[in-house]
């Protein structure tokens, strides 16, 4: 079967000569009615011919002609519209198809395919160890039926005993293995729910977060290791259970307009509002293409009706919106707060342990529990050392760095003089420009008449020669009006910065990518990459920070769902490793902490990032 296609114009030639076509789509029309004429004419002659003929016959038969030549003249006519359809229908089935979860290597879908590049080889090959991160097993359809998915109270978890009977010391590893059950309290087969598992101490104000591995059989293993001494408790949460995790899966590739965002075109006193995106049909009206020149990053405006695409004067988000109206009502099931989302899940026998101190002349070494655990049949995947954790409040590195304490003004200001800081990013990198301002009083702010929220916000201490600057990143952002002037990427203003020994960056690009697909962000993040990158060599003594994403946990937005945060933080850390720049680990920074998770982490939780930026920035010398 010969299916009829077209190729799709290059939306950036029609944004601004929408004329040309439309000209050239009135030539084809007046072709294909030249045609039809023809036909007729061909007919009509034809039946001239053999009149005597088609005065016999029934008439009927002239109506079945008139009406098949009327359908060919309307499918001429129609044929675009009917072209779209089928693309578009065809675009939905094959992501659909059978219900299953698009996979790592998918671009951009349905739309996107015609308006976003296609990465070069050896971008691809960058995105590998990204997309690497957030491999894992597959999880059951959205078909499963309620009562057979995850119930964080029939589940359960039991603190392994360390191995020979032998007590547990400082620099051992503690084992807690979870065994999943559904509604019916039936042991669950297969993996893939989201667990978050954390170790703590709250009277020493003491956490550090665990690893949780999953054995792809209704069991999961969460490691800790034991950095103090006395009483530790365990804590296992389920945040979604694995039917929930397939449904993110799926939605996390398809979703493009969740939360729309607009811009208003104005010339004189004629204005109008258009919806825009990272990716638009363009198949519907003419659209505005603003696609960055320099770094590629895509985005489109509907084309107003009576003004030109230079006309845009602002960028804002369109409405709030209730995420569970997209769903089914069987789906929505899936995130009942207090019953499947956020839940924790209870101890089996006793759910703390007494750590003694550090044995004496003995190396750490790992608890043999994990080696002794019968139950692992699959392969484990590697383990990630935690970055660090929390004793009495304060936050420690495993990597070797000694965090310092800033606690009073003077310190930051002996810290940062003679030195310029850049924040660039979403508002949990504001957070800090807000911390900071208000901690050291001397730090003087600079009213530049910006938005509360978006900035763009500098303040300076002439006597000590500091700046302080932050700029939220280009689009997609969801906030309040911004002038289209503010919009700028993040790669741009690191291309524009000199660098050097009294230049520090700080970055933080994550939230407002958790509703577009995952490609969206890896772009995002290779672009940013390439920057840092440049900005090292131009000027290597330039400190870079890195922010990574952190959790949130509001039972009400399951957009900003923690497994989506995560595949977030994995992408990013993945991203940078290898780079000569300061990875801030705000997922475990909130994970470990006592505190509620929230997308603005508390201020305890801000100091101790300021804290460890600071040391990074001023590390201790080796005589101190």
């Amino acid at each position: 079967m010969h299916i009829l296609t077209r190729t799709l114009p290059n939306p950036g030639q029609c944004f601004f000569s929408c004329t040309e076509e439309e000209d050239a789509v009135g030539e084809v029309k007046d072709s294909r009615v030249r045609y039809t004429n023809r036909v007729l004419g061909r007919s009509m002659s034809k039946r001239q011919q053999t009149g005597a003929m088609w005065d016999c016959q029934s008439k009927y038969v002239c109506i079945f002609l008139l009406l098949a030549l009327s359908g060919l003249f309307f499918l001429f006519r129609n044929i675009n519209i009917l072209e779209w359809k089928l693309n578009s229908t065809l675009d939905l089935s094959s992501i659909r198809s059978e219900g299953s979860p698009p996979g790592l290597d998918r671009k951009l879908s349905f739309f996107c395919s015609h308006l976003v590049q296609e990465p070069s080889i050896e971008e691809a090959l960058e995105d590998s160890p990204p997309l690497e991160s957030i491999a894992g097993p597959e999880p059951l359809a959205v078909t499963t039926p309620l009562d057979q998915t995850s119930d964080p109270a029939h589940s359960l978890f039991a603190i392994l005993p360390a191995g020979g009977g032998r007590e547990r010391h400082v620099g051992d590893q503690l084992e807690a293995l979870v065994l999943m059950n559904d509604f019916q309290r039936r042991p669950k087969s297969r993996g893939g729910d989201f667990l978050l598992a954390r170790l703590h101490s709250p009277e020493l104000g003491a956490g550090v977060a665990g690893q949780v591995l999953d054995h792809l059989n209704g069991t999961y293993s969460a490691i800790f290791p034991l950095l103090w001494e006395g009483s530790v408790w365990v804590e296992v949460t389920l945040v979604h259970p694995s039917e929930a995790v397939y449904l993110l899966r799926r939605l996390q590739e398809e979703r493009l307009n969740w939360v729309p965002s607009k811009s208003l075109f104005r010339s004189g006193l004629l204005s109008e509002t258009t919806e825009c995106n990272l990716c638009l049909p363009n198949n519907q009206q003419p659209l505005c293409d603003y696609t960055d020149p320099r770094t590629g990053e895509p985005w489109f405006c509907y084309k107003p009706k009576q003004l030109a695409c230079d006309t845009r004067i602002n960028h804002f988000k369109a409405s709030s919106q209730t995420y569970l109206q997209h769903l089914t009502s069987k789906e929505a099931l899936l995130f009942q707060s207090g019953i499947n989302i956020n839940v924790h899940i209870h101890a089996t026998g006793s759910d703390s342990v007494t750590v003694l101190p550090k044995e004496k002349d003995k190396p750490d070494e790992e608890s043999s529990s994990v080696a002794a655990a019968p139950i692992r049949t699959p392969p484990l995947p590697s383990r990630t050392p935690p970055s660090g954790y929390y004793y009495q409040g304060s936050w420690r590195a495993l990597d070797g760095v000694v965090i310092r304490q800033f606690n009073d003004p003077a310190a930051v200001i002996q810290c940062l003089k003679g030195k310029q800081v850049y924040m660039y990013g979403d508002s949990t990198v504001r957070q800090y420009y807000d911390y900071l301002t208000s901690f050291v009083p001397e730090l003087k702010k600079f009213n530049l008449r910006s938005h509360v929220r978006a900035g763009p916000f500098m303040a300076v201490n002439i006597p000590n020669n500091i700046l302080l600057k932050y700029r939220c990143h280009g689009p997609p952002i969801f906030w309040p009006p911004l002038s289209v002037s503010q919009l700028h990427y993040v790669a741009n203003e690191l291309d524009g910065l000199a660098g050097g020994s009294d230049t520090v960056v700080v970055i933080s690009v994550s939230t407002h990518f958790s509703f577009f697909p995952l490609q969206a962000y890896i772009r995002r993040l290779r672009r940013i990459r390439k920057a840092v990158v440049r900005l090292l060599n131009r000027a290597p003594g330039t400190v870079v920070v890195v922010r990574s994403a952190n959790l949130d946990q509001r039972k009400d937005n399951f957009i900003n769902s923690d497994w989506i945060l995560t595949q977030l933080d994995r992408v990013l850390k993945a991203m940078f490793r290898g780079l000569d720049v300061m990875l801030l680990d705000a997922w475990e920074m909130t994970l470990a902490h006592h505190l509620p998770h929230d997308l603005h982490p508390a201020p305890p939780i801000i100091k101790n990032m300021i804290n460890t930026i600071l040391s990074g920035v001023c590390p201790l010398s080796s005589r101190t």
